[in-house]
This record gives C-alpha cells, structure tokens and sequence, in this order.
C-alpha cells in the first residue's frame, strides 16, 4: 500500500525537489514542480519499496474522468514528461494534448536509474543467457516482472483510483530500454490492463525467448477476440548500431504488430533523427504524450 508521512518515516509526501539554485545573496530556494508530489509504497506481492510521483492536474475532471499515464523509471524522466504535459496541456485545442495524472513509479533512490529495475522488468534468466555484463560482474537479481504487473494492478493502480476520477479507457503505461520490454511484456500477456502501451527502446533481446513466445500466444488470442490498443515502439537513429540489435528487434516487431490491424492493434513506429539509447528520451517523451493524449483533443476541438 501507499504510506503517507503518518505512517512511514523513510520519504514524506512532498514537492519533487529537483535542484537548488542560488541566487546572488546569501539565500537560496529550491525549484519545485508544481502539482506534484512523493509517495512510498510497499508491495504485498513481494514486499518491494517503490518511489511513487504523482502529478496532478490543476483543471477539473472530465466528465469520463482524467487520462493516466503510468511511467516507468519515473527517478529519470518523471520531471521531463511533467513539464513537457505542463505547458502543452494548458492549450489543448492548440497543442492536441489534453490534461492527465501522471503516476511515476520509480525507487528510493536519488539517481537516476537502480538495479532494482533489472528485477521488476524481466523474466528469470540464467546467467549463461544474460548479455555479457559490461564489467564483468553479474548482473542485478532478474525475474520479476509478473510481481511488478501484479504491484502495479493491485497496489498502485487502486490507490490512485480511489484519489482521482481516473477515465478507465484511457490509461497508458510508458517504459524505455528494459521499461520497454516490460511494456511487452504487459501487452502479450495482459493487453486489456491498458489502452495505450509506449514501448521505448525495448531491450527485447533480454528476454527474447519469452517475447517471442508471448506474442506467438498474443497472436493466436486475438484470433477469437478483438482488442482496442494503441501501441507507440520509438527508436533513437543511432541505435542502428547498437550490438543488440535494438533498432532491428524494434523495427521488426513493429511490421509484425502492424498485420493485426484488423483485429483492433494499432501500432506506429518512430524513428528519433540523431538520437541514441538514452538522448531519445525526452523527444520520445514528447511524441508519447501527443500519441497518448492527443486523438480525443484533436477530435474534440475540430467539433
């Protein structure tokens, strides 16, 4: 469950502090984000401490409730896809980006990215299986993914229901590089958990044996059913040259999701001009919210 201050000493609710800047006397302020604040959350399934950010929007539900955006690795990039939904929601008639509760899940940590990640986003691997660790030392505990997806449904998702007005067709979840595969992940396996899936970057051939054995039985579900998805696979340029073949597996997957059109999966992949694995985030951020956020809007406004 989500612990307040009132029951947890470890993060009390407050601002997202981003940095602190100085100013020419002695005093200094802290740059805040506006609407936003920090939560902690224990985990029933597996006793996991996460670093829930919330942002909130300052307009008025809809009468179907808000739009939410579900960001993975939110310590990296929770600051860049509030800002960026900040300032293009205000004119939604302009910018096609309506507001939205952003839920940032992200760990106790203050970089950027934690280990822990390695666990929540993949399937168990034997060593022998894993990539070749760049160091040399052995890579971080994997294998949790259906403990995080469990996490996210049961814990996460109705505490924030339970506070906000949440439109429930229109929920996405956003993940990069192994956020991405776990974004997969969820698709294959649980397709009806969200409406709009952005898979950045997927580190497919982390799990490649179990993606594609997931698909395969994606494929043959939707042969007797009909699905309403809505799938964005975005790539940086240089990641062509990338060892793992991350643009290709993406490419790939992408023409692939693309012939079950008829059976209600609409995909569309990006390619980020000069971009690379981690430069792609922020434009990849801002396509995603246009991608996400942006049908409605644009419908709305033309009426």
């Amino acid at each position: 469950m989500i612990r307040s201050r009132k029951e947890c000493d470890t993060v009390e609710p407050k601002l997202i502090e981003l940095k602190v800047i100085k100013d020419q006397g002695s005093h200094s302020r802290e740059v805040i984000i506006p609407r936003t604040e920090q939560r902690v959350l224990y985990s029933r399934a597996g006793n996991r401490e996460y670093r829930i950010f919330v942002a909130r929007p300052s307009e008025e539900p809809p009468p179907t409730g808000y739009p939410v955006i579900y960001l993975l690795d939110a310590n990296a990039v929770f600051g860049t896809m509030v800002e960026a939904l900040r300032v293009q929601g205000r004119r939604p008639e302009k910018t096609g980006v309506v507001p939205a509760v952003i839920v940032g899940i992200g760990y106790p940590t203050e970089e950027p990215f934690d280990p822990a990640r390695h666990y929540d986003y993949t399937q168990y691997m034997p060593n022998a299986e894993l990539p070749i660790s760049p160091d040399g030392t052995h890579w971080p505990k994997q294998g949790g993914a259906e403990a995080f997806l469990k996490c996210i449904e049961e814990d996460i998702k109705p505490e924030i229901e339970r506070e906000f007005k949440i439109d429930s067709a229109r929920q996405t979840i956003f993940g990069h590089s192994l956020g991405g595969l776990f974004v997969l992940h969820v698709l294959f396996t649980k397709p009806e958990a969200f409406q709009t899936y952005v898979a950045g970057s997927p580190s497919i051939h982390w799990n490649e044996r179990f993606i594609i054995e997931e698909e395969k039985h994606f494929e043959s579900r939707l042969k007797n059913e009909q699905l309403h998805v809505d799938v964005l696979i975005g790539v940086g340029e240089l990641e062509k040259n990338h060892k793992s073949r991350l643009y290709e597996n993406a490419k790939e997957l992408s023409e692939r999701l693309a012939t079950l059109a008829s059976r209600g999966v609409h995909v569309e992949f990006k390619e980020f001009e000069e971009e690379g694995h981690i430069s792609v985030l922020p434009v990849l951020i801002n396509r995603a919210l246009r991608f996400a956020l942006g049908s409605t809007a644009l419908q709305s406004s033309s009426e």
